[in-house]
């Protein structure tokens, strides 16, 4: 992560910048994911391609993962975080899987659920929401 007022790279748990004291999330002249400059009025990253101008509320790291945890195996985080066909995949392979194996297989979809739930958590998958917006903590 990075400050979007100067470009500094931030600590993922810090509330404000280090080096300008600005509050994390605030000032639009540096993109948050790459540190690169930004474009006055811009929307979207020319770098890396993340969405520069949040839209609405930033989704949170640990319901997503609690989610993933304890109903991924039907895409409730994938929803939650706007991957909308992601989680319709979970379902069907949660249930089609369940039906071909007469239910021998049906720990494939929440096992599924329950690794990207930790790795959500850990910070080390998924890191934005399906409009490019950062986790919050």
């Amino acid at each position: 992560m990075y400050c979007r007022n100067c470009g500094n790279e931030m600590d993922g748990q810090a509330a404000i910048c280090v080096k300008c004291g600005v509050a994390k999330n605030n000032g639009s002249n540096f993109c948050h994911n790459c540190g690169q400059g930004t474009n006055a009025g811009a929307q979207v990253c020319v770098n890396c391609g993340v969405n520069l101008i949040a839209g609405g509320e930033q989704k949170s790291k640990m319901a997503a993962g609690l989610l993933g945890i304890f109903l991924g195996g039907f895409g409730i985080h994938r929803f939650y975080l706007g991957y909308t066909v992601i989680g319709i995949i979970q379902i069907a392979v949660t249930i089609g899987v369940a039906i071909i194996t007469c239910g021998v297989g049906s720990f494939v979809g929440p096992l599924w659920g329950l690794v990207e739930g930790i790795l959500i958590l850990c910070g080390s998958f998924i890191t934005t929401d399906a409009k490019g917006n950062p986790l919050k903590d």
